[in-house]
């Protein structure tokens, strides 16, 4: 059993989990090399630090959170379909706007193509700022940029 099923030892950092939070995502995936130079690297150009490593999966924090992505080979399936049950797309608060467009522009580098490109940047309506991204594995992902006043 990989390690991210156990305790985890030095997880908490500036505050202890809050009751009810999230705690972990696992995503099982069909390539493993795929998914680390596709949702690794989005991970960590939105934060996130590489957490545990094995064999056949990779996982990344921000705070008390971590997602996992693996390679299982109980997998029933070779690519994720976001419209059948189950996950349909993971969604992420940007900083703004302009750090929004960077992560799309550079993200075709790293396997993901953006998504509804005629209603970019407002496909989620007129007053949310986002990109919808699919990767080469089926994955979505939303960026959201935070509003101004939301900010800190």
């Amino acid at each position: 059993m990989p390690s991210h099923a156990g305790p985890e030892e030095g997880l908490r950092t500036t505050a202890p989990p809050t009751h009810g939070a999230l705690h972990h995502v696992e995503l099982w995936v069909p390539d493993l090399g795929r998914a680390v130079a596709s949702l690794g690297w989005l991970l960590e150009e939105l934060g996130h630090e590489p957490y545990q490593s094995w064999g056949a999966g990779r996982s990344w924090r921000l705070g008390p959170t971590y997602l996992v992505v693996e390679e299982s080979p109980a997998l029933t399936a070779d690519r994720h379909d976001r419209r059948r049950p189950g996950l349909n797309h993971l969604a992420f608060h940007v900083e703004d706007t302009a750090t929004v467009e960077k992560l799309t522009a550079d993200a075709a580098a790293h396997g993901w193509h953006l998504l509804f490109p005629e209603k970019h940047p407002y496909a989620g309506g007129e007053r949310h700022y986002a990109a919808y991204l699919e990767n080469d594995d089926g994955f979505e992902v939303e960026l959201v940029a935070i509003p101004p006043p939301d900010r800190n």
